[in-house]
């Protein structure tokens, strides 16, 4: 009995040193956080997956997406080359009722031009204007300088008119003269033949009453002191209205090879006449510019 009592006795004391331990063991781990009860779930409703059109669906679908393509390089063409438009000779250029061909020491006309409309000044002009001389010049410009001459004269002037038309032949004997005689003066005087724009038969040489008095040379015909007479005066703030122009201007002798010539007016027709005036420059500077390559003979 004393040996049941003994048995039994040491299996509660290991029990108990078994609860024990366990006990321990709890005790030394970390209490697990408590979780509160929040209520019931709420059920999240299942969205519609999202609406793709067919070009969306296109662009999103991976077989369809392009690939990528080298960009070609470009190929430069040989530019061509420009054929240079043949210009004929001098023969084959005559002016006919071109108002604008260009005229100076360098470019000239051929000996064989002549304008096919000449008209004499005796048959529009009264002499005092003319002197009696058989001077011509081409219609278009006849009705421009008779009205010209006329305001001149209503202003109490007393324009007459020196030269008009000079042929190629007629010029040489010109030249010919004038070097002859004044071979110092001779290039401001007179042009070589087929260098002058009377040949063009669009130009007049103006002159004065007053001239040889402020010159001081009787009988004399050309002087730059011309642009000091009332003529001379009147010519140069008016002439562009009837479509003269003042061809030699003083700064023009680089580009026209001609000294200033105040008395020595070109009919170009008034548009020209006067924009040519109001824009400061002179015809050669604006032929010069503007225009085709001229001629040299």
């Amino acid at each position: 009995m004393k040996k049941f009592f003994a048995i039994w006795l040491i299996i509660v004391v290991g029990l108990l040193g078994l609860t024990g331990c366990q006990i321990e063991t709890a005790v030394s781990l970390p209490p697990l956080p408590t979780i509160a009860p929040t209520g019931l779930a709420t059920a999240v409703p299942t969205l519609p997956p999202p609406s793709i059109d067919a070009a969306t669906s296109v662009a999103l679908s991976p077989t369809t997406i392009p690939k990528p393509t080298a960009t070609p390089t470009a190929t430069a063409l040989p530019s061509p080359t420009p054929t240079a438009t043949p210009i004929g000779p001098c023969e084959a250029r005559l002016p006919s009722d071109d108002l604008f061909t260009i005229v100076t020491q360098t470019y000239g006309l051929s000996r064989d031009y002549a304008p096919q409309d000449l008209v004499l000044l005796t048959d529009y002009l009264p002499v005092d204007v003319t002197l009696g001389y058989p001077t011509e010049i081409r219609q278009v410009a006849i009705g421009p300088l008779v009205q010209m001459i006329a305001d001149m004269q209503n202003s109490g002037l007393e324009p007459f008119i020196i030269s008009g038309y000079r042929s190629y032949a007629a010029q040489a004997i010109s030249w010919e003269k004038w070097n002859r005689e004044e071979p110092e003066r001779a290039a401001i005087l007179s042009a070589r033949p087929g260098h002058s724009e009377h040949q063009l038969g669009t130009t007049i040489d103006f002159g004065s009453p007053e001239l040889a008095d402020i010159v001081g040379i009787a009988d004399i015909e050309f002087h730059t002191y011309f642009y000091q007479t009332s003529e001379g005066i009147w010519l140069a703030e008016n002439a562009h209205r009837y479509g003269f122009t003042l061809s030699y201007p003083r700064e023009a002798q680089e580009l026209t090879g001609f000294f200033y010539e105040p008395w020595h007016y070109r009919y170009v027709g008034e548009e020209m006449a006067v924009f040519l005036h109001d824009s400061g420059t002179y015809l050669t500077a604006f032929q010069l510019t503007n225009q085709p390559e001229p001629c040299i003979p």
